[in-house]
């Protein structure tokens, strides 16, 4: 979550909420959760593979992604990573390198504003997105904002469930998406409006966001847009579970449901949570509350650093896989490497240390299935 969720401008960095909205959110719901590249990516398509977790040795048609992006055998993993428009993809290389395999998801951000001169912000797929999806994933967050806009620019859920956003901005969106599968082949994960429970009453009420959520939707199926894979994103903090259920489109509606959950430390004057203790509470809460099917996605997660235990980071991200496996029907985790606003609130892999640990839990072949 970052920056403040993210109003993300041109250059790829973001304006989030006011910080104190957020310390406000945290610090309420603290009480409820209480190397070598292409090494890695030929293990992913390995027979034999080793370690805990589901035996995929029938790799293969029974590992194939099905259609709505879910592998059976396993979970993704991606990541945001920090990036200018026109650099994501040495940015991303850059991570892989790091890290030592290969992304599946990368995840990008858009506004909904209207192309202005080289502005791209509101640019679904733009080309370094498209280059980057030629063998990766992408899951696309799209805001009902103007990034840097005026007042009288913002969307609002009203107005997009009106269709007042139809011509100018839905459908030439949906047409660029439509065309990316109808060349490439390719689906891609969209996001609308995440963490909308931060975002009401500012952007509506929760039922003009459902109604603007499925006209989105039946806007894409109308213009015959058949490659999204339709992913809903809360933040997940418990505090928060009454939105979540008035927010809810609907099972025909949403195909993933995501949510962001991270161990802030003294980010936002919180304490020390593991890994475990920031996915588990949110999860069987969505299972029981909203879905027990659909696939999951920690489309955020991440940790802030302790500077008097340099080992605490790695020590963090080293219970990843094992905790994974345990969460039922997870099917994808995107690590944050970046930072929130305030003290103390830099949430990227602090050291070397932490890529090691990350780098070494990420090479899991339950994290390695095949993308094709």
């Amino acid at each position: 979550m970052k920056f403040i969720r993210p109003r993300r401008r041109d250059s790829g960095t973001t304006d989030r909420k006011p910080v104190s909205r957020r310390r406000k959110l945290l610090l309420t719901s603290a009480t409820v959760v209480s190397a070598v590249l292409f090494a890695v990516l030929a293990l992913r398509n390995a027979s034999e593979p080793s370690g805990s977790g589901p035996d995929p040795s029938a790799r293969g048609e029974e590992c194939e992604p099905t259609e709505l992006l879910e592998p059976p055998c396993g979970a993704w993993f991606g990541a945001f990573v920090p990036h200018d428009r026109d650099d994501l993809e040495d940015k991303v290389r850059a991570y892989e390198e790091r890290v030592g395999r290969a992304l599946d998801i990368v995840y990008t951000y858009h506004d909904m504003s209207l192309p202005e001169g080289a502005r791209r912000e509101g640019q679904l797929l733009t080309a370094e997105e498209q280059r980057v999806g030629g063998d990766r994933m992408l899951l696309l967050s799209w805001e009902s904002k103007w990034w840097g806009g005026t007042k009288a620019q913002q969307p609002t859920w009203r107005e997009i469930a009106a269709g007042e956003l139809d011509d100018t901005v839905i459908d030439v969106q949906a047409r660029r998406i439509k065309a990316y599968g109808e060349r490439t082949g390719r689906k891609v994960f969209l996001s609308f409006d995440l963490e909308m429970d931060t975002r009401t009453p500012d952007n509506g009420t929760p039922a003009e966001y459902v109604r603007a959520y499925r006209h989105l939707h039946d806007r894409f199926e109308r213009l015959g847009v058949d490659n999204v894979v339709w992913t809903w994103i809360i933040t997940g903090y418990l505090n928060h579970a009454d939105l979540f259920e008035r927010m809810y489109p609907g099972d025909a509606y949403v195909d993933w449901i995501g949510y962001n959950q991270y161990n802030y430390y003294r980010c936002h004057r919180t304490g020390w949570l593991t890994f475990a203790q920031t996915q588990t509470a949110t999860h069987a809460w969505i299972r029981e509350n909203i879905s027990d099917d659909k696939p999951l996605m920690l489309s955020e997660f991440g940790t802030a650093s302790d500077p008097d235990r340099p080992q605490r980071q790695a020590e963090w991200y080293a219970q990843v896989p094992r905790v994974l496996k345990s969460l039922d029907g997870v099917k994808a985790a995107l690590q944050w490497n970046h930072r929130d606003p305030g003290p103390h609130c830099d949430l990227a892999l602090a050291g070397d240390a932490a890529w090691e640990s990350l780098s070494e839990g990420v090479a899991d072949p339950y994290l390695n299935q095949p993308l094709k």
